[in-house]
């Protein structure tokens, strides 16, 4: 049984392992957002999780964000960990591996009596005094000794949920909450060692596998898109899911970064994190929804990107150097590890991006592009998606 949620970044690596799963005969079931794209040929289920929705906040002040969490996230929480429940005693699985936001993973795999194996896309469970939690307010500081009590904080939001998790033992054989605490088989964590190193100090139960994603070859983008591509150097630029504050202006300063430096731009607008305004249209730049990263990165310039784990891995793995613009949640942690592997310029924050500060962004970033291709090279070395499931075979 394979429990994910979350975006993009999040369900298209768990899809990748159901799918060599599947092919290695394995019978698989994979539990997703309902608003993810479900992948051909794999046994899927949603668990009554918007993500899109959850992660569109409608203003910026505390109240408007106290309404959506009450209106919003907490209704979508308590579906999703009832429905991961409740699917996972329907398929009763031998084993059970998870995302660190299905909370009741842990119960269900207890009740069953099966191994439960957590997965990581960023050390935010796993603690390291080498590095501080990617998801905390200090992720891209080094705290010496004291980086090990920044995960703390990741367990402390997953305590919000408490009532909620209790709540979904009712889905149970035995409709009560299995007594004690029930800890994972393993931890995979879907990171290239390449970008991030093992620290020496995370146990031996953890396997850093790289990134998880389909080798067999990426879909071919549109006849635009290619036209496009083939027509000069050109940066893309993506922000993914992130959605909230004026998507026009943040497209407006990458097209005026590139413009000065005579590059072109492929804007993907994802999930609305980026849009063209009207003034800066032009030969010279193509605005699309969405693009098949790995057949695309590989013929870009550089990309500007938000820095989540799954597009600082496509970028990485593609050998291109980047500019990197964080947002929230593990996005510096990142945008920081980025630059230290020399990929990437130093991160742009969020509240300063403008044409002016891109610029020099992007200069340094085409500065980089010896060294991304080389880490590039590593990356593709790396057969995530593989050594991920002969750990779970292994089990």
């Amino acid at each position: 049984m394979l429990l994910t949620a979350g975006t993009r970044g999040d369900v298209e690596p768990f899809a990748a392992l159901a799918r060599h799963a599947t092919s290695r005969g394995h019978e698989v079931r994979l539990a997703l957002p309902d608003d993810a794209d479900a992948p051909e040929g794999t046994d899927t289920v949603v668990l009554g999780l918007d993500a899109q929705r959850v992660l569109a906040l409608a203003g910026r002040s505390p109240w408007a964000l106290a309404h959506h969490v009450h209106a919003e996230v907490r209704p979508a929480m308590r579906r999703m960990l009832a429905g991961a429940v409740r699917e996972t005693v329907a398929f009763d699985p031998d084993v059970v591996v998870h995302h660190p936001l299905i909370l009741t993973a842990p119960m269900v795999a207890a009740a069953l009596g099966v191994p439960r194996v957590l997965v990581e896309f960023a050390p935010v469970a796993t603690p390291s005094e080498r590095f501080p939690a990617a998801g905390g307010p200090t992720a891209t500081r080094d705290l010496g000794a004291r980086n090990r009590s920044t995960y703390a904080v990741p367990r402390a939001a997953a305590r919000f949920f408490d009532g909620d998790v209790a709540r979904a033992a009712a889905e149970l054989p035995s409709g009560r909450r299995p007594d004690g605490r029930q800890p994972s088989r393993a931890t995979l964590m879907a990171v290239s060692p390449t970008l991030l190193p093992r620290p020496d100090d995370w146990p031996e139960r953890v396997h850093q596998t790289g990134a998880w994603y389909d080798q067999a070859p990426a879909a071919s983008p549109d006849r635009a898109v290619s036209d496009f591509l083939g027509a000069g150097p050109c940066v893309v630029a993506s922000f993914g899911s992130m959605a909230t504050g004026d998507a026009a202006a943040r497209g407006g300063a990458i097209v005026a970064a590139a413009r000065t430096l005579g590059l072109r731009v492929l804007l993907v607008t994802g999930w609305g994190g980026l849009a063209l305004p009207a003034e800066c249209r032009g030969p010279d730049v193509l605005a699309v929804r969405s693009v098949p990263f790995d057949a695309v990165l590989p013929a870009a310039t550089l990309v500007v990107h938000h820095g989540g784990a799954g597009t600082s891995h496509a970028v990485a793995r593609a050998g291109v150097p980047a500019v990197v613009v964080p947002v929230t949640a593990d996005q510096p942690f990142w945008a920081a590890q980025l630059h230290r592997q020399g990929v990437a310029a130093a991160p742009v924050p969020l509240r300063r991006l403008s044409a002016d500060t891109l610029v020099p962004a992007m200069r340094d970033a085409m500065g980089r592009r010896e060294r991304a291709a080389e880490v590039g090279r590593r990356v593709r070395q790396e057969h995530g998606v593989q050594r991920a499931l002969e750990v779970l075979e292994s089990l």
